[in-house]
């Protein structure tokens, strides 16, 4: 295929900027040689890196970058005016302003069809919502989205909440405004961790934006380790699973084996994983590269003894920030037993929600929010502080796996029916002796989904070393180990590319 200068300007919503591509590399290495130009100045570095940062969105979202400006915008001025003020009704003014358009959008590109499904059922309607974002981006790009099935815009629900949290930390006085509109623009956009999280608060990314520039030999080593492993998370694992098994027994379960659906289920739990985790891993080495540091995102989830621990392991930052900007807000355990229940299921249904407008997510929710309100119930987070025996952790930990395994199938399936049909392959044609034959017939598939869980149960000292291991090889045997994993990764690399789950959220 030929290919012009017009291509690395232009957006082609079927060539998005993925870290999973040799294009995206090939961008990060010319970024990093003109970065070390401006590096030691704050305001060009800060600069630069938007600027990078906005091209990286056009490049992945297309027309949709514009959001992203009308949310920093609104976020840079609401911010201002809330510290400014002495007046609560006027601090609350602002804080709503940045609540109803931030949520306004997010609620448009996420939930419009959701309602007026729901709306035209109730009343015997036919409303056909119509997306007009798409249908300008149609004319001005030539790209060919379907304007009756409204887009949702790359990365929204992440920097959303983002820029959110800023203005709700002005207002309970944790940070101070950032005085310049690029440096913030920087906060919001920062390439690495845009569109697909860690969610960063701004008193965890702000005071880094006037720190100097610092990346020792261990760092430059960490983030190379990071970086590699979210690389064969994603594609060695996720990609492979997703492309040579779980998408055909996901999309027809009733075409397969209750074996084979039972198998689905644990590959997609271990897919889900690497892909989102592998992106946070080369989210958090890239940044590291520019001397920012970004929390971690995943702990290991499936070590999890109670479901409680599974939220406290699983995408941290979403779970925090609900916690922080909804749970606490609604009264969290403050106001009885009763209350802090109610609390518990409407933060995890409205969780549910946030990926999607499905009633698939609403069951989703719902489940996990009951099970935090047992676990809340029996006591168990007391319990497990108390440090009970290891064999009962052992069978909690079994129960609670299975059990965020089960919600997976109605989090991963394309609809109700698939779920139910799944569900009943799993329970009435369920024989373990057909085991043998399908590790046979599906090639590596199946042993891959075990190796995958053996090294994510590996204990965490062991997996410390493998890491510090890594750290202290000379370099060029670092350099070399990298070169190995990229043609490996080329060998394996199915036809054409897979987007990371978390990016349709």
């Amino acid at each position: 295929m030929a290919f012009s200068l017009q291509d690395i300007w232009s957006y082609s919503p079927d060539n998005p900027l993925l870290f999973t591509r040799l294009y995206f590399w090939v961008f990060l290495l010319v970024v990093l040689l003109l970065y070390s130009l401006v590096y030691k100045k704050f305001f060009l570095r800060n600069l630069y890196l938007l600027l990078v940062s906005y091209f990286f969105y056009y490049k992945t979202g297309g027309f949709f970058f514009v959001l992203l400006l009308i949310s920093t915008a609104v976020d840079f001025f609401a911010g201002k005016r809330v510290y400014a003020t002495e007046k609560k009704n006027i601090k609350r003014l602002f804080v709503s302003l940045s609540l109803i358009i931030n949520l306004g959008m997010l609620a448009y590109f996420k939930y419009t069809f959701f309602f007026v499904d729901v709306f035209n059922r109730l009343t015997g309607m036919h409303i056909v919502p119509r997306d007009y974002l798409a249908e300008i981006s149609n004319a001005l790009f030539h790209s060919h989205y379907d304007i009756t099935a409204i887009f949702l815009p790359v990365g929204i629900s992440f920097y959303t909440f983002q820029t959110i949290s800023y203005t709700l930390d002005i207002f309970r006085g944790k940070v101070q405004p950032v005085k310049r509109f690029t440096d913030f623009a920087f906060f919001v956009s920062f390439f690495p961790q845009l569109v697909a999280g860690p969610i960063v608060r701004a008193a965890q990314f702000i005071p880094q934006l006037t720190a100097r520039f610092s990346l020792t030999k261990r760092e430059f080593s960490y983030a190379l380790f990071l970086i590699l492993a979210g690389l064969l998370k994603k594609m060695a694992i996720a990609d492979y699973l997703a492309i040579n098994f779980l998408d055909r027994v996901f999309s027809h379960p009733a075409a397969f084996t209750g074996m084979e659906n039972l198998l689905a289920v644990y590959g997609y739990a271990l897919q889900i994983y690497c892909d989102f985790s592998g992106y946070t891993d080369i989210a958090i080495g890239v940044a590291l590269l520019f001397g920012f540091r970004i929390p971690i995102n995943f702990n290991s989830p499936y070590k999890a003894v109670i479901l409680t621990d599974f939220w406290h392991r699983w995408h941290i930052s979403l779970s925090s920030w609900l916690r922080d900007y909804l749970y606490i807000p609604l009264g969290g355990n403050r106001k009885g037993k009763g209350r802090m229940y109610l609390n518990v299921m409407i933060t995890m249904i409205l969780g549910g929600l946030w990926h999607g407008a499905n009633y698939r997510f609403l069951i989703w929710g719902f489940l996990h929010g009951t099970g935090l309100v047992f676990d809340k119930l029996l006591g168990l987070p007391r319990w497990l502080k108390n440090n009970p025996p290891r064999w009962q952790r052992l069978l909690m930990t079994l129960f609670t796996f299975h059990f965020v395994l089960f919600l997976w199938i109605f989090f991963r399936s394309r609809n109700m029916e698939n779920a139910m049909a799944m569900l009943w392959q799993i329970t009435h044609h369920l024989n373990f002796s057909t085991l043998l034959p399908l590790i046979a017939s599906w090639g590596v598939v199946i042993p891959l989904i075990f190796l995958g869980f053996l090294i994510h149960w590996l204990p965490a000292q062991w997996q410390e070393n493998i890491r510090g291991g890594f750290i202290r090889l000379p370099m060029i045997v670092k350099l070399l180990i990298a070169v190995i994993v990229v043609f490996l990764l080329i060998q394996i690399k199915g036809a054409g590319f897979r987007p990371f789950i978390y990016f349709q959220f």
